[in-house]
């Protein structure tokens, strides 16, 4: 008979359970948690940081890494607001226009960011840090440091329109992951992704053109950066320079919880759903039990180092860095 109790299934399959027992957890201090409503709002506060966390994954896995996402969501978010009224402040009156446009713009940075890394030989963080701060300056130099916003009800439906008692946007995250699988999992590019994570030099003598995988992972996160920046702006209704606030270490910390090896080459966007779904359910469980404020922040960055811990096989490298 195999053997399901290994070592190897054990670091699997903690994520998932380490998610199974905040849960356990927090229903047993307040039952009030254990309910559709209340995991409908995990839903929504998790779908837009959930987008996020699929970009970097892309790029985690490569063995690069990403901080431009705060920069990129908030002047995708402030340029689709900005799309939608001018061409009409809705849906219908031709401001569906504005989705594929803001799409492919987030692909754009996107692209900029993986050139200056691969072409300038930036190191990843330093190069997306720094488009990261340019993003967010620029999103502050168009709106002035002002809120734009419109209310289109087609719009806004992403949120107000509910389906079992979830929001349509959850749905569409939903759908957003599965494209993201389909990329990983089905095409070319995503097992590049994989090869050269587990080792450039390697994939380079297979013939894989090292650079041009990167570019293209970079530019696949920004899209997802900008599929994010929309559902943010259907969620508030709003944008400004700081809609992007918070998903960098949302997304960071959600890939690693959930098993995406920050050494390159380990995990898929399957583990960050699962990452992504523990800290939500971490901040809005610390709210459901009423936990003071100033201590949110203390406990969640505890509970995630004994999350990390009881979900990362740290035995797969030979030093930590």
């Amino acid at each position: 008979m195999p053997r399901i109790l290994t070592r190897e299934n054990a670091i699997r399959w903690a994520p998932f359970m380490v998610l199974l027992a905040l849960i356990v957890l927090f229903t047993a201090i307040n039952p009030s948690f254990l309910s559709q409503r209340n995991f409908a709002r995990i839903a929504i506060a998790a779908a837009p940081a959930l987008m996020v966390a699929v970009g970097v994954t892309f790029i985690i896995v490569m063995g690069s890494i990403d901080l431009s996402m705060e920069g990129v969501v908030s002047l995708t978010a402030v340029l689709f607001c900005f799309l939608m009224l001018a061409l009409g402040g809705t849906l219908a009156s031709g401001g569906w226009i504005a989705i594929p446009v803001i799409l492919a713009v987030g692909a754009a940075i996107g692209l900029v960011n993986g050139f200056i890394h691969v072409k300038l030989k930036i190191p990843s963080f330093m190069a997306s840090l720094a488009l990261g701060f340019i993003g967010t300056g620029a999103a502050i130099l168009l709106t002035g440091g002002d809120i734009v916003k419109f209310n289109d009800p087609t719009f806004r439906a992403l949120l107000t329109w509910r389906i079992l008692g979830f929001p349509l946007m959850v749905y569409v995250a939903g759908l957003c992951l599965v494209l993201a699988r389909f990329i990983q999992s089905q095409t070319r590019l995503g097992r590049y992704f994989y090869a050269v994570g587990g080792g450039e030099e390697l994939a380079h003598a297979s013939g894989v053109r090292v650079q041009h995988v990167r570019m293209a992972g970079f530019s696949l996160a920004g899209f997802f950066y900008a599929i994010a920046a929309i559902l943010q702006v259907a969620k508030l209704g709003q944008a400004e320079s700081v809609t992007g606030s918070n998903f960098m270490f949302m997304s960071i910390t959600s890939v690693v919880v959930g098993g995406v090896a920050l050494w390159g080459g380990i995990g898929g966007v399957w583990n960050t759903l699962v990452g992504v779904l523990i800290v939500a359910v971490i901040n809005n469980g610390m709210v459901v039990i009423g936990l003071p404020d100033f201590l949110q922040a203390a406990v969640l960055g505890l509970l995630v180092i004994i999350a990390v811990i009881l979900s990362t096989d740290r035995r797969a490298v030979a030093f930590v860095k």
